[in-house]
């Protein structure tokens, strides 16, 4: 007798690999609570209003000035610790800061073209 016809062996084989795709139910509630906090990263503390992982200081503050009139904002988030009201998105600080390293570099050498002679000069044998 044979094993088994043709049919058989290609839904078996398919049964195998499908077993190995798919995730296990410890994957997928672990996924899930990763959704979940990410999804909860930010939390108002004063309306209780939750705002993702992604969520940037920019946006943390249009909610406390747009919902809560302005109040302090470390009040509704711990995150604005430390962000300037007048400058939530930094570009100010940004603009100084390269302003300042700016002073500090150096202008590099310009190369010249007698590194080739000087190489050659020396003994290296051009290809």
């Amino acid at each position: 007798m044979g094993k088994g016809s043709n049919a058989q062996k290609k839904q078996q084989a398919r049964e195998r690999a499908l077993k190995n795709v798919t995730k296990t139910p410890e994957e997928r509630k672990a996924s899930a609570d990763k959704a979940k906090k990410d999804a909860n990263a930010f939390l108002c503390k004063i309306c209780r209003q939750t705002f993702m992982v992604n969520a940037r200081p920019p946006l943390l503050f249009q909610h406390v000035t747009a919902k809560h009139d302005g109040s302090d904002p470390v009040a509704c988030f711990d995150a604005l610790v430390g962000v300037d009201p007048d400058d939530p998105e930094g570009t100010k600080a940004a603009a100084a800061a390269a302003a300042s390293s700016s002073v500090v570099k150096k202008k590099l050498a310009p190369k010249k073209n007698d590194d080739l002679d000087a190489l050659l000069d020396a003994g290296l044998k051009k290809k």
